[in-house]
């Protein structure tokens, strides 16, 4: 390569510097799963609106154990009683039901005795102001924010959203990504092999991982070793989608087209090399707002800079954080054979080990060993140097997509 190579730090940076991102639309609370979104959600009213029980029992009035109390109606969930409570009095009452006027506590059942037609109920136990009440407001008070934009709608975001009264949000709008992966040598998943052929396991991989991050995939195509058919396919799909990542061809071979294509349809490098093991042929580049990822065919360097390049964006484009690890640092557990000239990122298993976090590589390393992604928890950055880092040596933590 006649540039030089860029750290990987430097080309996170890059990535990000030319995201921008998409812009925001509404949509019901049954589509919002696993959106991010755009606006902060304020609750509407008090949650819960009324003062309710936390318990099925009798509302009453505070007071010492021993009493017997008339009971004179019931309030039920969507219920209320209309009546107000007075001294010597008890209105039977169910869980979340609205607490009656005048009560100033609720007593369990089980810490009653009622008489057999249920006119009369005793108290067995003291009871104090505010016991097994619900307040107004207890957990969202009118205006409050509940949910900050940014955040990712998972079930709990969802409820709490509708507690707060809303019936729809304001949503990132998703990135639309076409996967192309090149060469000839690839087959279907499941279809007989030829002498020399592969399956394409990139394909449904990286459809995956885009899946992960949010994006909606457009049904991934295979790019045969042609320079026509290469430049047509990159032309729709940079008409189609919003980010376009490529598996393979990037290199400089003679049966590699996608640079020279990329260059005849305008999109313009921002980098290509990065100081990376695996992964050091990646390409990055964009057309106005588009983005174009040329990632390494090896299945884990496909993996790997997927992870570290095209996740940030991808999340970038949808105005996310992109989710971080709880730790950022580890130990190796056991000495790793350093690259003398690039940073390498190891797939990795985390242990908590005498209350640090502990980076066990995950078998193999090499680019083409697909089981070293199985099981593994992060990528642990090596630096470039001479000899082994030895285990105990402290490495930087990436998050390795899903």
């Amino acid at each position: 390569m006649s540039a030089p190579l860029i750290t990987i730090e430097r080309a996170r940076d890059l990535v990000v510097a030319h995201t921008h991102p998409l812009g925001h639309e509404r949509v019901g609370i049954q589509e919002a799963l696993n959106r991010v979104l755009a606006e902060d959600v304020r609750a509407v009213g008090d949650v819960p609106p009324f003062a309710c029980s936390a318990m099925d029992g009798f509302a009453i009035k505070d007071g010492p154990p021993g009493r017997t109390l008339q009971v004179i109606g019931e309030s039920r969930a969507g219920t209320p009683s209309d009546q107000t409570l007075h001294d010597g009095e008890a209105i039977r009452i169910s869980t979340g039901a609205a607490v009656p006027e005048g009560a100033t506590a609720v007593i369990r059942q089980e810490d009653t005795d009622t008489d057999t037609d249920g006119r009369t109920v005793t108290v067995n136990e003291a009871v104090v102001a505010g016991e097994n009440v619900r307040n107004a407001g207890e957990d969202m008070q009118a205006g409050t924010k509940v949910l900050p934009a940014g955040v990712v709608l998972h079930a709990a975001e969802l409820g709490a959203a509708v507690a707060a009264g809303l019936g729809e949000l304001s949503v990132s709008r998703r990135p639309t990504v076409q996967v192309l992966s090149t060469g000839d040598e690839l087959r279907a998943p499941g279809e007989p092999l030829g002498p020399g052929e592969i399956h394409n396991s990139n394909a449904p991989m990286l459809v995956a991982l885009c899946s992960g991050c949010g994006a909606t995939p457009l049904p991934p195509q295979r790019l045969r070793d042609d320079r026509a058919a290469t430049e047509r396919a990159l032309g729709q799909a940079l008409e189609q989608a919003d980010a376009t990542i490529l598996s393979g061809g990037v290199s400089v071979g003679p049966h590699d087209h996608v640079k020279p294509a990329l260059a005849a349809l305008g999109v313009t490098e921002v980098f290509w090399g990065v100081s990376l093991q695996p992964g050091k042929p990646t390409w990055f580049g964009t057309a106005g707002d588009k983005l174009v990822f040329g990632l390494p065919g090896n299945p884990v360097s496909a993996f790997v800079t997927f992870s570290l390049f095209a996740r940030p964006a991808l999340f970038a484009l949808q105005s996310a954080t992109e989710p971080h690890l709880l730790d950022s640092e580890a130990v190796l557990a056991s000495a790793v054979r350093r690259n003398p000239s690039r940073e390498m990122a190891i797939r990795v298993r985390l242990e908590r080990l005498d209350g640090r976090t502990v980076a066990l590589p995950n078998g193999p390393q090499a680019s083409h060993i697909v089981t070293s992604l199985l099981g593994a928890d992060a990528l642990a950055l090596i630096p470039a140097g001479d000899g082994d880092a030895p285990a105990g040596t402290r490495v930087r933590l990436q998050p390795l997509a899903r």
